[in-house]
């Protein structure tokens, strides 16, 4: 299976909430790291741990998937009810037909106001996916 479809069937069981479809696209020593709020998820079943106990009223939209030689990029943007609209941008490296480790940045999308010194080069809006 290419790595691609690996990733896309990962963001597809998490959407539909299938813990043992996550499971199987994931090494049994995964490491996941989230630079933002500095954690580092190690293992299987704590990757799907943190997955299935997050709050519900949530969706995912798989925005692009990037075959970028040794690893895929994805970006996703997650809608959670009550907090606003994530946007996911991940590293995936997958070898053997599974995720083996990741790097993802999580940021609330529009969560943070440019810097006044840029103004005058760029203006506020959204961009199409």
């Amino acid at each position: 299976m290419e790595a691609t479809e690996v990733v896309r069937r990962y963001w597809s069981a998490v959407w539909s909430r299938d813990w043992n479809a996550v499971g199987r696209t994931l090494a049994d020593d995964v490491e996941v790291f989230w630079p933002v709020t500095r954690e580092i998820i190690r293992g299987r079943d704590n990757l799907v741990a943190v997955n299935s106990e997050h709050p519900n009223g949530w969706s995912i939209d798989v925005l692009n998937v990037y075959d970028a030689g040794d690893v895929v990029v994805s970006e996703v943007q997650v809608p959670q009810e009550d907090v606003g609209i994530f946007r996911v941008v991940s590293m995936w490296t997958v070898a053997d037909g599974v995720i083996v480790s990741g790097r993802e940045y999580w940021t609330l999308y529009g969560g943070e106001e440019g810097r006044d010194w840029r103004r005058k080069y760029s203006t506020v809006g959204d961009i199409p996916s």
